[in-house]
């Protein structure tokens, strides 16, 4: 196994022997670079998942996914603690039926938050 081989292989990828050049403007070249910094890539790997159709991620979809999450988790931290307010104090303050409605609508939300989760990551 030669040297480029063995880099290529630590890297996890297969090696590439072929060179493609495409000539460009700057302004496309600048453009890009924009569009794979977007997708978190090196430029050429955003232009051969491009010109091989496959999916590009941006990054904003990724970390809009962590905030999502993020949310997710603290309706689920309201939830339980509404619920043990339920177990403890049942009957003070609200009525338990409201209380109960309402722990029903967080996890309806949770459950809408999972979904959308869902189609960011996969990219529908």
């Amino acid at each position: 196994m030669t040297d480029d081989e063995k880099k290529a292989t630590a890297r996890g990828t297969r090696p590439r022997r072929e060179r493609i050049e495409v000539w460009v403007t700057p302004d496309e070249k600048a453009e890009l670079a924009d569009r794979a910094a977007q997708g978190g890539l090196s430029l050429s790997a955003y232009l051969r998942a491009s010109g091989l159709n496959h999916p590009i991620r941006s990054v904003a979809d990724l970390d809009a996914v962590a905030d999502l999450v993020r949310v997710n988790g603290d309706l689920g931290r309201v939830a339980g603690l509404l619920k043990l307010w339920l177990a403890e104090k049942r009957g003070e303050g609200a009525n338990p039926v409201d209380v109960e409605t309402l722990m029903r609508e967080f996890r309806a939300q949770q459950a809408k938050l999972s979904a959308i989760m869902g189609q960011l990551v996969r990219g529908k």
